[in-house]
């Protein structure tokens, strides 16, 4: 019973941001704010993170056409539609096929602490680091913003669409590293400590693959299956470098 499942889903958090990038040195140097001008939706992808959605592309165009995605969906922000469009423009879908943004699988937004490292935060909102570290980066919501919780409401609405209109599709989804967490916790029916346990365990990689495939003989009618998680090869293979940015205590811009 494949009705309310695509046939196969891939999750694919961005390239390397600018952002990461801005994060990183932020990080190394010590300071409170990244250094970016603008909103967090319009940072674009560095030119590694170019590099590497073109050598994801250049991956799946080496597959046959019944193996390439034949739905792709896209945050709204500008570097998951960057990679989006280079990874469709190296062949790994059809060239007319339609990126379809959708605003539920934004990156979570962190209100007032949006643009500040782990050291901001302690230095000009002490009190929000202590209510993090009391209830824990899944239930925590910075004023203005989102928790955990908050952003698997919205992709559960997302699962939703997408069994309403791809249902036993091939459909791939370009988005962020905490939304390739959630739907982990959401198609796998995890729990807060098992997704943080995964979560510790590393980063999600820029432009890695996470991949289901639905299996009609799991359970009482079917199941999707996880096929591979946080998957580099694809860019490995490509000889491109993989960057993992890392997820800091807040505000992580990826």
């Amino acid at each position: 019973m494949a009705g309310r499942w695509p046939a196969t889903l891939w999750l694919v958090r961005h390239g390397q941001s600018a952002g990461n990038v801005a994060r990183d040195l932020a990080h190394e140097e010590g300071l409170g704010r990244i250094a970016l001008t603008g909103r967090d939706v319009d940072v674009p992808l560095s030119e590694l993170g170019m590099q590497q959605a073109a050598a994801l592309g250049r991956s799946f165009a080496a597959l046959s056409a019944a193996e390439r995605p034949d739905v792709i969906l896209a945050s709204p922000y500008l570097r998951a539609v960057e990679t989006a469009k280079l990874f469709r423009d190296q062949g790994g879908a059809d060239a007319d096929e339609p990126i379809c943004v959708d605003e539920r699988l934004r990156e979570k937004e962190f209100g007032i602490l949006d643009g500040l490292t782990t050291f901001g935060v302690a230095e000009t909102f002490p009190e929000q680091a202590e209510f993090r570290k009391l209830l824990g980066k899944f239930y925590h919501r910075p004023p203005g913003g989102e928790s955990w919780c908050d952003v698997i409401f919205r992709l559960r609405s997302l699962l939703d669409t997408i069994a309403l209109h791809y249902a036993g599709c091939r459909v791939m989804i370009f988005a962020h590293q905490v939304v390739v967490l959630c739907m982990r916790y959401i198609i796998d029916n995890l729990d807060e400590a098992t997704i943080l346990a995964i979560d510790k365990e590393g980063d999600v990689a820029n432009c890695s693959v996470t991949e289901y495939r639905f299996d009609p003989q799991a359970g009482s009618r079917g199941q999707m299956k996880l096929v591979r998680y946080n998957a580099t090869l694809p860019v490995e293979k490509e000889d491109v470098p993989v960057t993992r940015a890392p997820d800091p205590i807040v505000a992580a811009r990826g």
